[in-house]
């Protein structure tokens, strides 16, 4: 029985020790507590997430931040942002404008080398050669008219020539008869004249026609000898450029 009060003194004992000690160590906490409740309260927020524990017994990690906005940060959503013109650069139209210029070349090309083109350019060709040969057939044709013209009216004026002389006139007065074979001579003189004066007006408005007839003829000339020879070049490269079957 001695040994047994024994055994309880000392528990008691141990409990007392052990509530003594726990008293000594929450007096300070309680006195730290006290001096920090006299600071001033600051704006500053705690952020720092909250430990919460599920239905399941397992911790959990919360965070406070979306209960204290803070004005003082701004987000920026993507409708805010404004796009950013691009910057004009010389080089990039240079090269446009030279990739513009080599597709018009090309298309160029293509045609050149097109066999319904070149066909075409040939007909057209041998269509301005005919009537370039057609005109000059046609100037020829009004200068040798002119050339017998004007042999016609210098003939009439070599046989005006031959009758205006006096012993021509004083024959043909002398075959008519007349009373007054002056007046007569007279007025067959000046007929023959104003004859003369015409043919010669005519001659000259015809050698000025034949002049410019002539050398519209030379330079009609000249032109259908150009085109025979452009013709004739265009056809043999089109038989050198066509393949044999």
């Amino acid at each position: 029985m001695k040994s047994n009060n024994q055994v309880r003194s000392l528990r008691w004992l141990t409990a007392f020790a052990a509530a003594s000690f726990c008293l000594i160590l929450t007096v300070p906490d309680a006195s730290g507590q006290g001096t920090r409740r006299k600071r001033k309260p600051t704006k500053t927020v705690s952020t720092l997430p909250v430990m919460t524990t599920s239905s399941t017994g397992d911790a959990q990690i919360v965070s406070r931040a979306a209960d204290f906005p803070d004005d003082s940060l701004q987000t920026v959503t993507p409708e805010q942002r404004r796009p950013e013109s691009p910057a004009f650069d010389p080089t990039e139209t240079s090269k446009a404008l030279d990739d513009i210029r080599n597709r018009i070349s090309a298309m160029e090309s293509l045609k050149k080398s097109d066999p319904d083109e070149k066909q075409k350019r040939l007909l057209l060709n041998l269509d301005i050669l005919n009537r370039a040969e057609q005109r000059s057939e046609s100037l020829r044709k009004q200068l040798f008219e002119l050339m017998e013209k004007e042999t016609a009216i210098r003939s009439k004026l070599d046989m005006i020539e031959v009758n205006l002389r006096p012993e021509a006139i004083d024959r043909e007065v002398a075959f008519a008869g007349t009373l007054r074979p002056e007046d007569l001579r007279a007025m067959k003189k000046k007929q023959l004249e104003v004859e003369r004066n015409g043919l010669q007006n005519i001659l000259t408005e015809i050698q000025k026609t034949k002049t410019v007839l002539d050398q519209n003829l030379q330079r009609s000339e000249q032109m259908v000898e150009k085109l025979r020879v452009k013709l004739d070049k265009e056809v043999d490269d089109a038989l050198t450029d066509e393949k044999p079957l």
